[in-house]
């Protein structure tokens, strides 16, 4: 392999107006390798990504392509330099044919006019050294994703691509879809391209990848081989936990579970998530466990129905239940935090007040309308009982601190009266007063018979709530942990299991 850097970042730092995105990143990738580029939800790896690429402008720092500095303003001007990018969700236009998708602003002319016929030859000439012989006349959308990735990557490659960035490209690829992308990327290493291979899944890491860096909170970890990194040590950087500093933490158990409030038995989704069983008791708080992308947020879009399921039954409050949505699930008497609240949770131009009501509201029906002086009053109670910092109830959500709108979503559930309570990731991205106060909520409901199932990547918080902890990996349970194993060595050690 050639150990020459065809583009290094050096000291790389990107900073918005409330966060510094990258805190002097250093990244290398050699012509003809495949390299890892790993950390959690926050880590920078996207930001990273967009700044090789000319979506972001860097704001310290140096970018050189085989040796040479570059500025890149656009994605046109990054292409034009030889740096194509792939994402999970191909960028391409689906009602134009596969051939003017692969030649989209650069179709071969005659005469002043586009030679539709060459385009045709060349792109249907390109796409079999890809294996790939495929009617390129007819539209993108005819395709699967599998298919219109590997379009995605000719087109690439054929801009004269000296790096390719692959970002999450196997989220929605079956086992034999994933197969024939590695061959393919494979074939493009041994071409002497630089490939930059964006992914959750630690297997195909260990797969496919010659080198991993890993960020962690804005900032590089490290740069390894990756035939010398174990799976403990990987997780273990990207988390930010070293096993040898782990102690063990206190027990908690639920001796009053006589009968299961949930009871999931097989439940999945094809290419998504793989069948899964679990059971949950009144005051009872199930920790999920697991790096990002390893079904974590899937098996919780799942119970809530906001995904459908393909395979298993799911049981609630001892009867069979199937929902079709979330509002099956809330009118059932469960609620759902999820992991991105500024998307899908808060709203951001509502009130507080009109925040909090929303899911008693639903749960009530339209036509039985809360009137004003209880909707104030709901939303003064919880303000008190939360400790939500706001001056007026009335003030726009968006307004508020990320802990404070987590705190709001809270309300708007408790204030609904649920049985069952599902918090993914209700940490993330919240100041330590928050954080502190939030897993002291997250204890009194438990105390107050209240179930929930809590999904996060802090493994000491999990500890210090859950009563049994589900460990996921690639789509996978593959550990279930009760009384004293529940400690984060035990659970990293879970995850890291070949």
């Amino acid at each position: 392999m050639n150990t020459t850097p065809v583009l290094q970042l050096k000291g790389i730092h990107k900073i918005f107006p409330s966060v510094h995105a990258l805190k002097g990143v250093d990244f290398s990738l050699r012509a003809g390798e495949i390299h890892a580029l790993l950390g959690e939800n926050g880590a920078g790896k996207s930001t990273l990504i967009k700044v090789m690429t000319g979506v972001y402008q860097r704001d310290g720092g140096d970018i050189l392509l085989e040796g040479n500095p570059i500025f890149p303003n656009s994605t046109g001007d990054a292409q034009d330099l030889g740096i194509s990018t792939v994402y999970q969700e191909v960028n391409l236009l689906p009602n134009l044919t596969v051939a003017q998708n692969i030649y989209l602003g650069r179709e071969p002319r005659r005469f002043g006019l586009i030679n539709w016929k060459k385009v045709n030859q060349d792109a249907a000439q390109l796409l079999k050294g890809y294996d790939l012989d495929i009617d390129v006349t007819l539209p993108l959308s005819h395709y699967s994703i599998a298919v219109q990735q590997l379009i995605a990557i000719a087109r690439g490659v054929d801009i004269s691509a000296k790096v390719l960035i692959l970002d999450e490209p196997t989220a929605s690829l079956d086992a034999d879809e994933v197969q024939s992308l590695f061959r393919i990327m494979r074939d493009l290493k041994a071409r002497g391209i630089g490939i930059v291979f964006v992914t959750h899944f630690l297997d195909q890491v260990y797969a496919v990848c010659d080198r991993i860096t890993i960020l962690r909170s804005a900032e590089l970890v490290g740069e390894f081989v990756a035939a010398n990194l174990s799976r403990t040590e990987l997780i273990g950087h990207m988390l930010g936990k070293e096993l040898a500093e782990l102690g063990e933490h206190k027990v908690h158990t639920n001796e009053n579970c006589n009968e299961a409030l949930l009871t999931l038995q097989g439940l999945g989704r094809n290419a998504t998530l793989s069948p899964v069983d679990l059971q949950v008791c009144k005051g009872e708080v199930v920790g999920l466990a697991g790096l990002l992308g390893s079904g974590r947020t899937e098996l919780c879009r799942l119970i809530f129905g906001v995904d459908k399921k393909h395979t298993g039954t799911v049981t609630f409050n001892g009867k069979a239940v199937n929902f079709s949505s979330p509002r099956d699930a809330i009118d059932a008497g469960m609620g759902l935090c999820p992991e991105d609240r500024k998307h899908d949770g808060i709203l951001g131009q509502l009130s507080i007040r009109e925040n909090m009501i929303l899911a008693r509201q639903i749960k009530q029906g339209w036509w039985k309308f809360i009137s004003r002086k209880e909707q104030e009053e709901i939303a003064n109670q919880y303000v008190k009982e939360l400790s939500i910092a706001t001056s007026d109830i009335e003030k726009p959500i968006e307004q508020l601190s990320g802990g404070n709108q987590q705190k709001v979503i809270l309300a708007r559930w408790l204030a609904a009266n649920p049985s069952l309570l599902i918090l993914d990731e209700p940490t993330r991205g919240i100041d330590i007063g928050a954080h502190a106060e939030i897993i002291r909520l997250i204890r009194k409901l438990c105390d107050q018979g209240l179930a929930l199932v809590v999904a996060s990547s802090e493994l000491e918080e999990l500890v210090a709530f859950s009563s049994k902890v589900i460990v996921l990996r690639d789509r996978h349970k593959v550990a279930e942990l009760e009384g004293s194993d529940i400690n984060p060595q035990r659970i990293m050690q879970a995850i890291a299991a070949s």
